[in-house]
């Protein structure tokens, strides 16, 4: 029975992110890395399509024939796909073609819960593509979020809801001994195959930043040249800043005189006080140098992580917009919500990590190659999807995710 009402109340809150809109915004695609909103509604109805109810259960094809190639997003081992950056070109299905389908697999899917419900195997994948699921519905609000963001209209998703206004408090540290400490999921609940096996690993001694740089501490980065200083950066980012002309986070530009950002809630102007968003690990590896600071390692996040409670402003606030630290004088705060952290961890495969059999196990092993980890989750996350073990990762290019930046440092540096 849990397993029916999550499975319906998963699906329900994709259909809710969509009620805002007009029909025309969930069929347009503005950059290589954003897929239409329809797409995103379709595909996760063709992964329990297919990794469910054909390979599980022997269900007979349900979407028409093409559809297995159009919302296939990378799996090899199912056959070919359609080009990433080309999806916005595909009119057809229509919006009401897609909802239809959803409404057929979803059909599908009680009747197989109602069936299958206490096999163990098919209840994981159920589950999985329930994950998968919460992971789209934060892709479609990043993706209108960068829609919107090149219409001179300046359209908004969410009417304005701005956070209370904080003055920032100075950026405090805590310190953490380190030393031999296990990470990795070690049961109890859901984890992606990533976030497994739990080993140990080494950590010296180091200091965390209490909260998420603001708006105004990026400014400052700004204001003294961190944009045209290459001193600070890697050498391919500083060539990516260049090629781009990057000169402030993704969203920020300069109207009348004064700096404002396109959020999910339209344009407003910039709030120093609120975390800096949509920043590449390549920009946040240049702040923290010209911080005299560095980023954490993944491991060290996950220590510091570890004993707090996944609490914060996550998508179920409804604000759709990062906001000021909460006041707390009991640890590091924002861990959870607000924005992505990113980390200086590569994102590569715990020791004994194994892939699970089948297309189903290109979900993450594949992608473990030039990426770097981020953990927390955002404003856009939903608030159960996440935990401290919990494994994001982004080419170090990327901008366009709610993405920020927390500091870290070794012990004995001022």
């Amino acid at each position: 029975m849990l397993l029916l009402e999550r499975f319906t109340r998963t699906r329900s809150d994709s259909l809710d992110l969509i009620a805002p809109l007009n029909p025309e915004d969930v069929v347009v695609q503005s950059m290589d890395d954003v897929s239409p909103t329809k797409w995103h509604l379709a595909h996760t109805s063709w992964f329990f399509e297919t990794f469910v109810l054909a390979e599980r259960c022997g269900h007979r094809p349900i979407g028409e024939p093409g559809y297995e190639m159009i919302f296939n997003s990378y799996y090899n081992g199912i056959g070919p796909q359609f080009h990433r950056p080309r999806r916005g070109l595909l009119s057809r299905p229509s919006l009401d073609e897609v909802l239809d389908y959803r409404a057929r697999v979803d059909a599908a899917m009680l009747a197989a819960i109602a069936e299958f419900a206490a096999d163990p195997e098919f209840a994981e994948l159920v589950e999985l593509g329930l994950q998968h699921e919460q992971q789209h519905q934060e892709l479609i609000l990043t993706d209108l979020l960068h829609v919107f963001s090149v219409n001179p209209l300046e359209p908004r998703y969410h009417e304005p809801e701005l956070p209370e206004r904080r003055p920032s408090d100075p950026l405090d540290w805590y310190e953490f001994e380190g030393g031999l400490v296990e990470v990795g999921h070690r049961g109890g609940g859901f984890a992606y195959d990533n976030e497994q096996p739990v080993h140990r690993v080494w950590i010296e001694p180091f200091e965390l930043a209490d909260r998420l740089l603001t708006n105004g501490e990026v400014r400052a980065f700004i204001e003294d040249g961190g944009y045209r200083r290459h001193e600070f950066w890697h050498d391919e980012g500083w060539a990516r800043a260049q090629e781009e002309d990057w000169k402030a986070p993704l969203y920020w530009r300069e109207s009348e005189g004064r700096l404002v950002q396109h959020s999910l809630t339209g344009t407003q102007p910039i709030r120093d006080e609120d975390p800096a968003a949509h920043i590449s690990w390549f920009e946040a590896s240049a702040i923290a140098r010209w911080s005299d600071a560095r980023l954490p390692t993944e491991f060290e996040w996950e220590h510091a992580a570890a004993a707090r409670p996944v609490e914060g402003n996550f998508r179920d606030t409804g604000l759709m917009r990062p906001a000021p630290a909460p006041p707390d004088a009991h640890g590091p705060r924002q861990l959870f919500g607000d924005l992505w952290e990113w980390t200086s961890s590569s994102y590569a495969p715990y020791p004994g990590f194994r892939t699970s059999e089948g297309a189903v196990g290109e979900y993450n092993g594949k992608f473990m190659v030039n990426q770097y980890v981020l953990r927390g989750g955002s404003c856009a996350s939903p608030a159960d999807h996440l935990r401290a073990t919990y494994r994001n990762f982004f080419g170090a290019h990327a901008r366009w995710q709610f993405s920020g930046v927390r500091l870290a440092r070794d012990v004995g540096r001022s």
